[in-house]
């Protein structure tokens, strides 16, 4: 899960649809490296990227957001990652992996040999063991630790990998198949302590030459990367601004050659139809995967720890007005933890708050013996674009007379920080899937070690987890992840608002767009060209 303000690639739903119909790599077999074509293509000047993103930190054990994985996983290798339009991990600084027993509680890589990093020292298997280590002594808040919370112990013998899984876990070649396996070198990161500045080493297809933290990044190709990626450009700046209107006025004078993440709603009305290239822009536009909702805390000191207030909200939130009248038909309203288009959706909080209504919501308040109006905090990333949906959110609570909102926006490099660490009653909060698998949605939202850190626990919705972690034909999974729909749309620790659909746009000289962003949640810079 990361946090995001945006949407992914279309085409996502049906690969996401593929791995549950396919399963997981059976027990005893192997993923073998291999590349996606060779290295011969015109790589021309640097692209210049425009997004809204923000980058919280270079250092992957402090980062678990989509602005920062984008850059981390072009700077560094994970032991797995993804082929283009492939939701099966596949192997990238490994040689091989695999599930040691069917049980599915270890799992073995070997690393290939040879490898680097970006400063010339060898990448061996203690770096990897550091890295995983790292990361879940360091356990930031802002980082992906809770991802890895499964792992039990992970060892290095000569070039030989072997995590060891406290409970069997399907999913775990996906989830280091991103950010949160991204491997780090012993000699330049502390063990206990993050690493700050714009410093970066790692055996990425990209080298980070020069860093201005909310302005840019510039990427040069790393000639020593030795991994499954094809990179089809010699150079790629990231341009960073703070909010949609600065995007869109960069875009409109060209500054930049791609924007991906993300104009101001109206400019994206009529994309759907536009033709492939028009009035010479490119655009991609289609079905996305990244969601939108509304997360509670559930901390003994905020009034959302009573069920009903919670539920109350759930009766009351409209969500067709806000993805019509906030985000113009951008969205689609989301009722279920996992998006439509993917194995596992479901309408299951359709099914129990079937449309708005503030009677009902005055009825669960009363019988809880709840207080009106009931006062709480709502937080949101001030520059995220999201103002005109929020203020519409607290407008559909407060004119029913039963809750009274603080809204309270702040920027996102000390948003999250206080989300998570409860500085607030209520946010909202997109979300990017980190591998193409329902878990991601699931496990990432609501397990006890969720990444919201909002305090929700329920055992039938942790057993469930677990069981759908120990299909590793993910088919059978899909009638517990309806059953933890269910549960969590009782409960409402969390209340899906919208899912996005995806828009990338550039000059019709930029080749690749269309593989900017996919089910794995990548942002796969690497794939752009100049025509």
């Amino acid at each position: 899960m990361r946090l995001v303000r945006t949407a992914t690639a279309a085409g996502a739903a049906t690969l996401l649809t593929a791995v549950l119909t396919a399963g997981l790599t059976g027990c005893g077999a192997e993923l073998g490296g291999f590349g996606f074509g060779d290295d011969s293509a015109a790589l021309g000047d640097p692209i210049r990227i425009g997004t809204t993103d923000k980058v919280t930190s270079l250092d992957p054990a402090g980062a678990y957001d989509a602005g920062s994985w984008a850059l981390i996983g072009s700077l560094h290798q994970s032991l797995l990652t993804f082929a283009p339009g492939s939701s099966e991990p596949v192997t990238d600084a490994a040689e091989t992996c695999n599930f040691t027993s069917r049980e599915l509680l270890a799992y073995r890589c070997t690393l290939t040999s040879g490898l680097t990093f970006s400063d010339g020292t060898p990448l061996t298997a203690a770096d990897v063991v550091f890295s995983f280590r790292r990361t879940l002594r360091i356990k930031a808040p802002t980082g992906p630790a809770s991802l890895l919370a499964n792992l039990r112990s992970v060892e290095a013998r000569g070039a030989t990998v072997t995590f060891k899984l406290r409970t069997p876990d399907a999913t775990w070649p996906y989830k280091i198949a991103g950010g949160a396996g991204a491997i780090v070198s012993r000699e330049h990161y502390e063990p206990g302590k993050l690493r700050t500045g714009g410093g970066v080493t790692g055996s990425g297809p990209y080298e980070l030459r020069d860093y201005g933290r909310g302005r840019s990044a510039e990427l040069v190709r790393n000639g020593t990367y030795r991994g499954a990626l094809k990179v089809r450009n010699k150079a790629v700046t990231v341009r960073y601004y703070g909010t949609p209107d600065r995007l869109a006025a960069a875009w409109q004078d060209r500054s930049v050659d791609v924007v991906s993440r993300d104009l101001p709603p109206m400019d994206y009305q009529g994309l759907d139809a536009a033709a492939p290239s028009q009035d010479g822009v490119r655009v991609f536009a289609g079905p996305g995967t990244s969601t939108r909702s509304l997360v509670f805390s559930l901390r003994d000191s905020s009034p959302m720890s009573e069920p009903a207030v919670r539920q109350a909200v759930a009766a009351i939130v409209d969500r067709q007005a806000l993805a019509g009248e906030a985000r113009m038909h951008t969205v689609d309203p989301l009722y279920s933890l996992i998006p439509r288009g993917i194995v596992g959706h479901s309408t299951a909080f359709a099914d129990r708050w079937e449309k708005p209504d503030p009677g009902a919501a005055r009825r669960l308040l009363a019988e809880a013996g709840v207080a009106t109006p009931v006062s709480f905090t709502l937080g949101y990333d001030s520059g995220g674009g999201h103002r005109r949906e929020t203020e519409q959110l607290v407008a559909q609570l407060e004119r029913t007379g039963l809750f009274r909102v603080g809204l309270k926006p702040v920027p996102w490099e000390k948003f999250t920080a206080q989300a998570f660490g409860g500085g607030f009653d209520a946010f909202t909060l997109g979300w990017l899937p980190d591998f193409p698998d329902p878990d991601t949605y699931v496990a990432s939202a609501v397990s006890a070690q969720n990444a919201y850190r909002n305090g929700y626990r329920n055992d039938e919705v942790t057993r469930l987890i677990r069981a759908t972690q120990q299909e590793s034909d993910r088919a059978g999974a899909v009638a517990d992840f309806k059953a933890i729909d269910r549960a969590v749309a009782r409960d409402a620790p969390v209340l899906p608002l919208w899912q996005a659909k995806d828009y990338t746009l550039a000059t019709d000289r930029i080749s690749g767009i269309e593989g900017l962003v996919d089910a794995s949640g990548a942002w796969r810079i690497w794939e752009l060209g100049r025509d």
